[in-house]
């Protein structure tokens, strides 16, 4: 298979394309764990039978009333500056995808993880699980009310901090059909040292992961808000992660 003379992009297997001038390499010397973790032999394609591509459905009845507000799945309010995460799902032509099950996850003001594999020396925070879903709305638009995440040590490299962000995943019409991807936040001191960030190559494609202070949407007395859209395809695509890209 050849190299894509129009995008550059790599062929991993028939049908799936690689764009090597967006995507971090799989194996990132900075990012140390992925030396182990990439993938070393060419991909596979699996049959997808009836049941991988029908079910199971991602329909309004399995989403509560609490799953867009991590502020109120306790009793308690969770500590931290209260945020609002908006945005909207595209496609490469602009157009919006409705009913997209979005899932995100993320540490609490402290940077700590509901985690067992988190031992960052932080305190749990007892009204703050970390863990939210939606669907997109009929035009593709998305809420969350949350807490401001804190940055963590990950060991990585001498003195590694995570900047702020939170993990974002997207389902099609099935679970086979998933996209992970971060989103940060502008004006973080903490870019210049965090490899994940850093092996994108293309400084636009960086960008785009980039949520936008949005100040119009900010709530008196009560949560700021950043706007945040998500493009699944083309030339101004969200950079999304491969499943091992997970931390």
């Amino acid at each position: 298979m050849s190299t894509d003379p129009d995008t550059g992009a790599v062929p991993l297997a028939a049908g799936y394309l690689r764009d090597t001038g967006a995507h971090p390499p799989m194996d990132y010397p900075g990012y140390r764990s992925t030396a182990l973790r990439h993938p070393k032999r060419p991909l596979h394609l699996l049959p997808h039978l009836l049941t991988e591509v029908t079910g199971p459905l991602l329909g309004e009845g399995r989403i509560g009333e609490t799953d867009n507000d991590l502020t109120r799945q306790h009793e308690g309010e969770p500590q931290g500056q209260r945020i609002i995460v908006h945005g909207q799902v595209r496609d490469g032509d602009g157009s919006p995808i409705p009913r997209t099950l979005i899932e995100i996850w993320q540490a609490n003001a402290g940077g700590r993880y509901r985690h067992t594999g988190d031992n960052w020396p932080c305190p749990l925070d007892p009204n703050f699980t970390g863990v939210g879903r939606t669907l997109t709305d009929e035009q593709g638009r998305y809420r969350f009310t949350t807490i401001r995440p804190g940055a963590y040590p990950w060991k990585n490299h001498d003195n590694a901090w995570r900047p702020a962000h939170i993990h974002f995943s997207l389902f099609g019409r099935a679970f086979t059909q998933r996209l992970v991807t971060q989103m940060y936040f502008p004006g973080d001191p903490l870019f210049f040292q965090d490899p994940m960030w850093n092996s994108i190559p293309d400084e636009k494609a960086r960008e785009r992961l980039l949520a936008r202070f949005d100040y119009a949407a900010t709530e008196p007395e009560w949560a700021l808000a950043y706007e945040w859209d998500i493009v699944l395809r083309g030339r101004e695509s969200t950079v999304f992660e491969s499943e091992v890209d997970d931390e």
